[in-house]
C-alpha cells in the first residue's frame, strides 16, 4: 500500500447543489481543490471503506485526469471496488443505471451538464446516491459541512490504471473495473423499446438527424441508432466527444443547435431530428418544419408511452416541475392517473419514482425521463418518440395536431430578463408577493385572476415542505403566468416569466405562439410592473 495523508485546509465556496459542484475548470485544477471536495464526499457520506462506486463523465477537458485522481483517492480511503466507463466516459443516465444495476453505494459524475467545456470553460463533480439519483439536500449539506472541517485528504501514490481499455485492474489493492460505457445502457433500452419495430421504421426510408453536439451521447447514439437500429451512417451529427465540445455550447436548444434547426426548417429536412446535451440528460425534439417545446414533448410521451413495450402496462403517475406547462396535467386527467407539480430539481421526481407514484417526469428546461433511471435521459426521450412515430407512421406535425385535438393546446413560452439590477429584481418580487392576496377576482389585460400564490411543495413521500419556489398566477380559461428569480451576482439577476394559455380541443391550434400569448404577456406586465421596476421593455430571450 502506498497511501499518503496530505495536510490541507478548508477551501471556501465548495457548496454543492443537487447538480453537484460546478466551477471554472481552472478552479478544479488548482492544487488540492478537487482532492478536498472528493474527500468531503467520502467524509460526508460515512466514509468510503468497503464501498463500491461508479465513476465517469461527459468527456470534457480535465475529465480523465480528475478520474485518475479520484480513483487513487477511492483506493486510499478503502473503497472495495470502482466501476469506470472506458475513457472515463459515462452519460449521466447511463451512470444512474450502472449504479442501480451494480447495487453500488453511489457514483461520482464528472460533468457540468450543458455548460461549455475546455480550459476556459466549466467543470463539475456530482455525487449520486445508491438509488442512482442526485444527492438530496441532507446529503449535499453533509458534504458541504465536511468541506469546512477538512484537515487532510488521503490519496494513493500508485499510478491510476489505463482507462482506455476494458478489464479489471488493481490499484493499490482496489479492483478498478473499466467497462464499455454504452453496453449496459443499450441493454436497458432494448428491454424498454421494440428495436425490431424501430429497425423497420428506418428500413422504410424514414430519415433522421441526431446532433450529439460533440458530447457524450455521440457513442450512445451511434451504437444504438446507426448500429442496432440500422439508421444510415451520418444520422448522428457531431458524434465524437470533444474536450471543449467542438468549441460550442452543448445545450440542446434552438440557439446552440441552430444548424439542426435550420436543417429541419429547410427544403431537405429529415422526417425527425433531435439533440442532446453535454452529459446526455437533456433533449430537443424537432419534426420537419416544427420545433416541439419540452412541455409538449413531455405530454406527448406520457399520452403515447404504451407505444413502447416497457410502458404497455400503463403509467402510475406523471410529474412535472412547477414552471412547466400544464399539458402533462391534461394527459394525466384523461388517463386517470395522478399529476404531480414539483419544484425544479430532479430529486423531487426521484422521491416519487422511488415510491412508485410516478412513471414519467419532465421539466420545461428540456429534461424528460422515467422510472428506468433516476436522472433525466435525453436518448431515452428520442427512442420513445421514435416508438410513437413507428406506431403512428405519421409526421411529427400530425402527431402534434392529433394530440392537440384530443387534449387541447397549451401555448407556452418563457421570457428571460437577464442581467437586471439585483435590488430592483428583489424589490419587484417582494412587491408581487405582497399583492398576492388582492389578485384573485381582479382583471388584467382582459384576463381575470382565479388564484395566486407563492408556490410551496409538500412532498407526498416524506412530508417535507419546500417553499418560495415562484409566484403562480392563474387566470380564468386556463391561462397562467409564473414569475421566478434565478440567481444574483456581479452580473445582476435573471427574471424568468413563464406564460401559458389554453386552447381547448376544438379551439385554434395554429396561432403563432407569442401572438397567442399576447393577453397573458400584457397581464403579466400589468401585475408585476416589470418595465417600470427593471427598466426593461422586452425580454432578452424568448423560448
Amino acid at each position: 500500500m502506498t497511501i499518503r495523508t496530505v495536510e490541507t485546509k478548508p477551501i471556501a465556496g465548495q457548496k454543492p447543489g443537487t447538480s453537484g459542484l460546478r466551477k471554472k475548470t481552472a478552479a478544479f485544477m488548482a492544487p488540492g481543490y478537487l482532492e478536498n471536495f472528493v474527500q468531503a464526499i467520502f467524509d460526508g457520506t460515512g466514509g468510503a471503506k468497503g464501498k463500491t462506486y461508479v465513476l465517469g463523465g461527459d468527456g470534457r477537458f480535465f475529465g480523465r485526469e480528475a478520474a485518475g485522481t479520484i480513483l487513487r483517492m477511492m483506493a486510499a480511503n478503502g473503497a472495495a471496488r470502482a466501476v469506470v466507463g472506458r475513457g472515463a466516459l459515462l452519460s449521466t443516465p447511463a451512470a444512474s443505471h450502472l449504479i442501480r444495476l451494480r447495487k453500488a453505494d453511489g457514483g461520482i459524475i464528472l460533468s457540468a451538464s450543458h455548460n461549455p467545456g475546455g480550459p476556459e470553460g466549466d467543470f463539475g463533480v456530482k455525487f449520486n446516491t445508491p438509488n442512482g439519483g442526485p444527492a438530496p439536500e441532507p446529503v449535499t449539506e453533509a458534504i458541504f459541512a465536511a468541506t469546512g472541517a477538512l484537515s487532510r485528504y488521503l490519496i494513493s501514490d500508485a499510478p491510476s490504471p489505463d482507462l482506455s481499455a476494458e478489464g479489471i485492474f488493481d490499484l493499490d489493492g482496489m479492483p478498478v473495473e473499466v467497462v464499455d460505457p454504452v453496453a449496459d445502457y443499450q441493454a436497458l433500452m432494448e428491454r424498454l423499446f421494440d428495436f425490431g419495430a424501430l429497425r423497420a421504421l428506418f428500413a422504410s426510408g424514414f430519415t433522421m438527424r441526431f446532433d450529439a453536439m460533440h458530447a457524450v451521447t455521440g457513442p450512445y447514439a451511434t451504437a444504438i441508432l446507426e448500429g442496432a437500429l440500422g439508421a444510415p451512417a451520418g444520422t448522428v451529427m457531431n458524434g465524437a466527444p470533444s474536450e471543449d465540445f467542438g468549441g460550442g455550447h452543448p445545450d440542446p436548444n434552438p440557439v446552440w443547435a441552430k444548424p439542426l434547426v435550420d436543417l429541419v426548417m429547410g427544403p431537405d429536412a429529415p422526417d425527425f431530428a433531435a439533440a442532446s446535451d453535454g452529459d446526455g440528460d437533456r433533449n430537443m425534439i424537432l419534426g420537419r418544419g416544427l420545433y416541439v417545446t419540452p412541455s409538449d414533448s413531455l405530454a406527448v410521451l406520457a399520452a403515447n408511452a404504451a407505444a413502447a413495450p416497457g410502458y404497455a402496462g400503463g403509467l402510475k403517475g406523471i410529474a412535472r416541475s412547477m414552471p412547466t406547462s400544464r399539458a402533462a396535467d391534461d394527459v394525466a386527467a384523461a388517463l386517470g392517473v395522478p399529476a404531480f407539480e414539483t419544484p425544479t430539481g430532479w430529486k423531487f421526481f426521484g422521491n416519487l419514482l422511488d415510491a412508485g407514484m410516478a412513471t414519467i417526469c419532465g421539466e420545461e428546461s428540456a429534461g424528460t425521463g422515467s422510472d428506468h433511471v433516476r436522472e433525466k435521459d435525453g436518448l431515452w426521450a428520442v427512442l420513445l418518440w421514435l416508438s410513437i412515430l413507428a406506431k403512428e407512421r405519421k409526421p411529427v406535425s400530425e402527431v402534434m395536431a392529433a394530440h392537440w385535438r384530443r387534449f387541447g393546446r397549451r401555448y407556452y413560452s418563457r421570457h428571460d430578463y437577464e442581467g437586471i439590477d439585483s435590488d430592483a429584481a428583489a424589490e419587484m418580487m417582494a412587491a408581487l408577493k405582497a399583492r398576492l392576496p388582492s389578485l384573485p377576482g381582479a382583471t388584467f389585460g382582459g384576463l381575470t385572476v382565479e388564484a395566486a400564490d407563492d408556490f410551496a411543495y409538500a412532498d407526498p413521500t416524506d412530508g417535507s415542505v419546500t417553499a418560495g419556489q415562484g409566484v403562480r398566477v392563474s387566470f380564468a380559461g386556463g391561462a397562467r403566468a409564473v414569475f421566478r428569480l434565478s440567481g444574483t451576482g456581479t452580473e445582476g439577476a435573471t427574471l424568468r416569466v413563464y406564460l401559458e394559455r389554453y386552447a381547448p380541443p376544438d379551439g385554434d391550434h395554429g396561432e403563432e405562439t407569442q401572438a397567442a400569448l399576447a393577453a397573458v404577456i400584457a397581464a403579466a406586465e400589468d401585475i408585476a410592473g416589470i418595465a417600470a421596476r427593471t427598466g426593461r421593455s422586452a425580454p432578452d430571450v424568448m423560448t
